[in-house]
């Protein structure tokens, strides 16, 4: 019988994330669709605000030209000698020919700005239009992905289901087939498939421990991730006779990280609050955007801030590059979810838009 070893159980947690609601391919789809669904009413609200745009500018390059006509041609009627007397007697200084010849060097600079002004509308537009339809494209897509993710996730179920209760009658091919669709490699896939196909090996072990970690009122999420945190843990410090805080060390060097850039304060803050999968997790994400690693040195508690992801994934939203939230990691120590939403939100109710304000700021 094989051991439920901290390899097997990663590939387990791996596995058993796939079968619920928090998916991290259901979970990536979903976060997708919510920012092509605030891109495309952030288009759509942009484009009525052009077109408008260019509706005013088009009509304001009509009246220009009309009344710029009009006025030339009244003032080439004008003769100064029928109202010489008045107008040295008034002593206003009005000379048609001066006027007119000033209109007709303003009037085509003018109208050329409306018009250079009008294009530039018209290239934004353009530009939006190709921003909102390719959102609304994205949008359809994930609705197809999804119900093809849901369906492997039933399919993947039914296999966990049969493999639990000893009755699993399906091929190791059709198994990896399946693994392979949620971008499992080779090796993970074969790994699996033996795991359902010998339960008795670990997946019993590991289906207990779930079990025995349920408490009433605690969700399906919150289980597994205790679960989670209650195997690898006890298993980097068992398995390798390690301290926890030497096990902590050797994480962080598997992940990528010169351990001796953390002083004993930062080691011992991350183990009263460590939780590997967060840890794990908000790395991965940091990688995945090029922020670097050194984000995590500087400012320790976002090893293990739950809210890491989402809070990035929102700047990113509202139009802030990956590298100036790098540059401004305080924002992220500073709010939580919901203070982060307030501030944006007052600063749209401010009229001022959240992309340009400097993080500094907020």
């Amino acid at each position: 019988m094989k051991m439920l070893t901290t390899e097997i159980t990663k590939l387990l947690d791996k596995l058993y994330n796939l079968r619920g609601e928090d998916s991290v391919v259901l979970s990536k789809m979903e976060k997708e669709r919510e920012i092509a669904t605030a891109t495309k009413e952030r288009t759509t609200t942009e484009k009525a605000r052009l077109q408008e745009k260019i509706e005013n500018l088009t009509e304001e390059e009509r009246v220009l030209g009309e009344e710029g006509e009009k006025l030339i041609a009244a003032l080439s009627r004008i003769k100064t000698d029928d109202f010489k007397f008045v107008l040295e007697k008034l002593k206003v200084a009005f000379n048609p020919d001066r006027i007119s010849e000033e209109v007709s060097d303003l009037l085509p600079q003018t109208i050329k700005r409306v018009q250079d002004e009008k294009k530039n509308a018209k290239d934004a537009l353009v530009e939006v239009e190709g921003e909102m339809n390719t959102a609304i494209a994205t949008i359809e897509e994930l609705a197809i992905r999804k119900d093809e993710a849901l369906a492997n996730q039933a399919r993947l179920n039914e296999y966990f289901d049969l493999a639990l209760n000893g009755n699993i009658n399906i091929t190791r091919e059709s198994i990896t087939s399946l693994l392979e669709k949620f971008d499992f490699t080779e090796d993970e896939s074969r790994e699996a498939a033996k795991i359902m196909m010998f339960p008795e090996d670990a997946l019993y072990d590991y289906e207990n421990k779930l079990k025995n970690a349920k408490e009433p009122g605690k969700s399906i999420s919150e289980v597994f991730a205790e679960a989670k945190e209650g195997i690898t843990l006890e298993d980097n410090t068992k398995e390798r006779n390690l301290s926890p805080k030497d096990a902590l060390i050797e994480l962080l060097k598997e992940e990528g990280f010169d351990a001796l850039e953390f002083t004993t304060n930062d080691l011992e803050k991350i183990l009263a609050n460590y939780n590997e999968y967060d840890l794990k997790r908000n790395v991965a994400f940091a990688k995945e955007h090029d922020l670097g690693l050194d984000l995590f040195v500087e400012n320790t508690e976002l090893l293990y801030d739950k809210e890491f992801e989402q809070k990035i994934n929102k700047l990113i939203e509202v139009g802030k590059e990956a590298f100036d939230i790098y540059l401004n990691p305080g924002i992220l120590i500073k709010y939580d979810m919901n203070g982060l939403d307030n501030t944006i939100n007052n600063l749209k109710n401010s009229g001022l838009d959240p992309k340009v304000v400097p993080l500094i700021a907020y």
